[in-house]
C-alpha cells in the first residue's frame, strides 16, 4: 500500500491543529479525549494503560484501514 505523503502530512497537521493550545503549541501525542472516544466505540484497547501503544479491535482495524484509504495515492 503506497501512501500519498503530502496527504499524510496534511492529516498530521490537522491532528496537531486539533490539539492546539497557547495559540501556537500542539501536543505531540493524540488527544486523550479522542482516544477515549475511539475506545468507547470499540475501535481500540483502553488507552489509559501505561503502555505507549493501543491495540486495534477487528472493527477498529477495518475502520482505520478505510480512513487510511482516503490518503492513498
Amino acid at each position: 500500500m503506497k501512501l500519498n505523503q503530502q496527504k499524510v502530512e496534511e492529516a498530521v497537521l490537522a491532528v496537531l491543529w486539533l490539539t492546539l493550545h497557547n495559540e501556537a503549541e500542539a501536543w505531540k501525542t493524540i488527544d486523550w479525549d479522542t482516544m477515549d472516544r475511539l475506545h468507547q466505540k470499540g475501535f481500540i484497547s483502553d488507552p489509559t494503560h501505561r503502555a505507549k501503544s493501543v491495540i486495534f479491535t477487528e472493527e477498529g482495524l477495518a475502520e482505520a484501514e478505510r480512513a487510511a484509504g482516503k490518503i492513498l495515492v
